[in-house]
């Protein structure tokens, strides 16, 4: 397993609003700005775009779980979907997939709210860039706040007052 992908990462870690992460957020607001742009293409378009941004967001959390058995981390006390952002990564592929309201309304509240205070302020100890942990980081939660945005803008969904309850 390269160092890239090591429990023991010898590279720069992480820092907080450093280069590499001012990066990651920045590419994040690209994103959100070229689908906000040029999103609002026609249904197939717009599908594949749900489709992409769900099995990435799948991809991804499977990631994470190989990386944790690989590493010898993995435990269902620590790795069971129970984690607020694990659960909208689940929650948000499943609303891209299906387009359900009521699983918006979460995505929209919870998991933009969530989501969005991992990636200003992310844990990632250790692992700076370009460590897996950083990208798998950024990717996950990164789409579950796009997703939100992509739904509201491009989508149309809309939050209302009965969608606090």
């Amino acid at each position: 397993m390269g160092q890239y992908f090591s429990a023991d990462y010898a590279g720069v870690p992480f820092r907080l609003f450093g280069t590499a992460h001012i990066g990651a957020l920045g590419a994040l607001i690209v994103l959100n700005l070229f689908l906000v742009r040029f999103g609002h293409a026609n249904e197939t378009i717009r599908r594949w775009i749900r489709w992409s941004f769900a099995f990435a967001l799948i991809l991804n959390e499977l990631a994470w779980h190989a990386w944790n058995i690989a590493v010898g981390t993995w435990s269902l006390q620590t790795m069971l979907p129970l984690h607020l952002c694990s659960v909208f990564v689940w929650v948000t592929a499943i609303m891209l997939l299906t387009r359900k309201y009521r699983l918006y309304e979460f995505a929209y509240f919870l998991g933009i709210g969530g989501a969005a205070q991992i990636l200003i302020t992310p844990d990632l100890g250790i692992y700076g860039f370009p460590h897996f942990r950083f990208f798998q980081t950024f990717l996950s939660h990164g789409l579950v706040v796009t997703a939100a945005i992509y739904m509201t803008v491009v989508e149309r969904y809309r939050p209302t007052w009965s969608s606090l309850r």
